[in-house]
């Protein structure tokens, strides 16, 4: 039997919710409510596997509810339940520890699944937020050389360093002395926090700074 406690404020969509649960075999509504107010009092009293938490709640919303949970260090499973599909609730709700992220629109039998997958260990998330997820994370790993203030010059430099150019033949390229070569590039191993040109050649193609 999985045991559900239940945050929604809106009484019909909370009532709705009940008797789905309640009516499906292997799942149990312990109780619900309107607000997180008493979250922790709730939960830790409870005790149940999942909770089902909305975001926008009056009092204390389900964002401030899941910091409140997992604060206590507590392991319930947490379902995000939401209408918000944007990416600061989302990234809000999984950097403070959601088990899973899911629209209010999502199918009753696919609820269940979600609900399932959950108190299994798994992380649920409706398709289209995944879609967002993956666009997020994949625009915090490749940041552009202005995150390490580069100038024009530098990133000429690590261009030929990548290129596998000797100092000799950078100074050539740039008409510049091979001690300006060697001041360039010393701002470059300070800038890109590196110690040695492997290193700033593999932190270039890493952060695809050329």
């Amino acid at each position: 039997m999985i045991k559900v406690i239940l945050y929604e404020d809106n009484p019909q969509l909370r009532e709705g919710l009940s008797m789905l649960i309640n009516g499906t075999d292997g799942f149990e509504v312990l109780a619900s409510f309107k607000n997180c107010n008493t979250v922790v009092e709730e939960v830790e009293a409870l005790s149940p596997d999942v909770v089902l938490m909305d975001i926008d709640m009056p009092g204390t919303n389900g964002l401030e509810g899941l910091r409140l949970i997992r604060e206590r260090s507590l392991s319930v499973k947490i379902l995000m339940l939401t209408v918000f599909d944007d990416n600061k609730s989302v990234f809000e709700a999984i950097k403070m520890g959601a088990n899973g992220y899911i629209l209010k629109k999502t199918p009753p039998a696919k609820l269940l699944e979600y609900i399932q997958e959950a108190n299994s260990g798994g992380a649920p998330i409706t398709s289209s937020i995944a879609a967002q997820v993956l666009k997020m994370f994949s625009e915090f790993s490749t940041p552009t050389n202005a995150d390490y203030h580069l100038s024009d010059r530098e990133q000429q430099v690590l261009q030929f360093l990548v290129n596998g150019y000797s100092y000799k033949m950078i100074a050539t390229e740039m008409f510049i002395s091979i001690d300006t070569v060697r001041s360039h590039i010393k701002k470059i191993y300070e800038k890109l926090h590196v110690n040695s040109k492997s290193e700033a050649v593999a932190k270039a193609f890493k952060d695809k700074l050329v």
